[in-house]
């Protein structure tokens, strides 16, 4: 199935590893420009040579912190003219209530919520005066599941739906789709990270971090790369604000 990405270029932030890299592998594999935005000079140095030497096509790497004031400006103004903005940055802790502070949380949303919303804005602004462009948002199941033992991520991704359907709700009419999915446990370094904690603040031994997953149906990052490919193509052309979810209540 031709998906149509061939010439097209795409922003992924979080792109250097996991989720991130997978997508990036996926476009770059379509014939697309990849543009790779990540905190790790030496994580997006390597991802660049992979993706260059595996399929020949453009790729702009663009080390940033989107916390830092000036951040997300900075990098939309270096991608100005991408044809699809892929939001996946995020390092929400574990945890429940009474686990993570203010100052934890606060911290955590700067990137994973209002990283969402204002790269969001930027680029949407862009995408709106040409009349083209899309925007996947990459959120997370728990925020339809709601786990006490991941507040933080809970609360974080549920606002993250609503916002990307109230703003794909109007976008369509000026040519802009905005919408995105949440993927289950996915088979990264960071659902090991994840569960480590809960297995410390469950069982009071972190090790046992394996016995949370026995009866979880685990997913590849390829699988959310290929749901993001399908939503960001002409394929899809019909979807904006809406999200899917790739695994089960």
């Amino acid at each position: 199935m031709d998906l149509g990405l061939k010439g097209k270029s795409v922003l992924i932030t979080g792109a250097s590893k996991g989720i991130g890299l997978a997508c990036a592998r996926g476009f770059a594999a379509e014939g697309s420009t990849v543009h790779l935005a990540a905190r790790s000079a030496d994580l997006l140095a390597k991802a660049c040579d992979e993706l260059q030497s595996a399929y020949k096509v453009p790729v702009y790497t663009h080390q940033c912190d989107l916390r830092a004031p000036g951040a997300v400006k900075q990098l939309a103004q270096d991608c100005a003219t991408v044809d699809i903005l892929v939001n996946n940055a995020g390092d929400i802790p574990a945890g429940n209530l009474e686990a993570v502070n203010e100052q934890l949380w606060r911290h955590a949303w700067e990137l994973k919520v209002f990283g969402y919303i204002n790269l969001t804005r930027e680029m949407y602004t862009r995408m709106k005066a040409r009349g083209r462009g899309v925007i996947v948002n990459i959120v997370g199941m728990a925020g339809v599941t709601l786990p006490p033992e991941y507040i933080c991520g809970a609360m974080g991704n549920a606002a993250l739906e609503a916002f990307t359907k109230a703003v794909g709700k109007g976008a369509i009419e000026h040519g802009v789709r905005v919408l995105g999915m949440h993927p289950p446990a996915t088979r990264t370094d960071r659902i090991i990270q994840l569960n480590k904690t809960i297995a410390k603040q469950k069982f009071g031994d972190e090790s046992r971090w394996e016995e949370l997953l026995k009866q979880t149906r685990m997913i590849e990052p390829e699988d959310v790369a290929n749901t993001t490919l399908y939503l960001a193509s002409e394929r899809a052309k019909h979807l904006s604000g809406v999200m899917l979810n790739l695994g089960t209540y």
